[in-house]
């Protein structure tokens, strides 16, 4: 069987065709499937209807937050509830084309681990979104040496891969690229990314700052990396002006003024600042990590909910 993991956010104009199209391409190519929804805390009737759908199918199954815990952490609780042998992540808005999951399906079928779906292009992005998306994964390759060009969260894992990610113990989750880090059989396949269905993206200007922020500081040390090189910069600046300043000294053409005493003092001061902010993110991460809290916190699941009404009407009848 093949859990199908949505993750749900205000997109209450999306669930019931999402439903839809996956299902009805599941069917039709006679795989068994669950279609799992996970609600991270939306604002508008999305719970609503994806509780009416998992009434009316066995097939569909949803999971309520209690608030809005994010994107990942609504993917890790699909992770960590599914009961397919393989898993397939995919967005509710259908950009991510449901039509290629057959095909994902029969790689793993031939032994492939993970089929990671990729970005032929980035779609109708803004010059901007582009600009960042690239200069954000350049970092992450760089420093990581995890290779997130062109990925997406787009993919389909076997269990064993599913299970080795249950078991990675950190809070601060990014899972492009925990899910390339654990390794495994990995095939890619192309897709166009097509336009939203219906509704609009949930990413703004600061939300996709923290996002790029948290993962690179939660994966990578690079920033660290930056303020060592600023340091080096600095001191190799301070020794051109310091041999500077003493062969005018000792020729006797120095000039009065302490305008070399204020940028030493600037700039020392400017790195000094700025990595003392890149070392106090980074202990607020850890800080955020030992204290040990849950990445989510499940109000419902539809699962219980008809295992309950199961009992219930076991126990009537008996």
């Amino acid at each position: 069987m093949v859990s199908v993991i949505i993750p749900a956010y205000n997109e209450q104009e999306n669930i019931e065709n999402t439903a839809k199209v996956i299902g009805d391409i599941l069917r039709e190519n006679g795989n068994e499937y669950e279609l799992l929804f996970v609600d991270d805390g939306s604002k508008d009737r999305t719970w609503e209807i994806i509780e009416s759908l998992a009434a009316k199918d066995n097939s569909v199954r949803g999971i309520k937050f209690s608030r809005n815990f994010g994107k990942e952490g609504a993917i890790f609780a699909g992770l960590r509830s599914c009961d397919g042998d393989c898993a397939v992540v995919i967005d509710c808005d259908l950009q991510h084309p449901p039509e290629l999951i057959p095909q994902m399906i029969k790689m793993h079928e031939q032994g492939v681990e993970v089929v990671e779906a990729v970005k032929s292009s980035r779609g109708k992005e803004s010059l901007f979104y582009k600009m960042f998306a690239k200069s954000f994964y350049r970092i992450m390759n760089r420093s990581s040496n995890v290779d997130l060009d062109r990925a997406s969260d787009f993919k389909l894992m076997d269990r064993k891969v599913i299970d080795a990610l249950n078991d990675l113990p950190e809070r601060i989750t990014f899972f492009r690229a925990l899910s390339s880090w654990v390794g495994f059989k990995c095939e890619k396949i192309e897709f166009e990314v097509a336009p939203r269905n219906a509704g609009s993206s949930k990413w703004n200007f600061r939300k996709l700052v923290k996002f790029a922020l948290n993962n690179i500081t939660s994966f990578t040390n690079f920033p660290m990396q930056i303020i060592t090189w600023l340091g080096v910069l600095f001191l190799i600046f301070a020794a051109v002006i310091g041999i500077q300043s003493l062969v005018r000294f000792f020729s006797g053409t120095a000039q009065e003024g302490f305008t070399t005493v204020y940028i030493l003092i600037l700039l020392s001061a400017s790195v000094i600042m700025i990595g003392l902010g890149v070392i106090g993110y980074y202990m607020s991460k850890i800080y955020e990590e030992i204290k040990f809290r849950p990445r989510y916190i499940i109000s419902v699941d539809t699962k219980d909910r008809k295992r309950k009404e199961t009992d219930h009407e076991n126990g009537t009848n008996g």
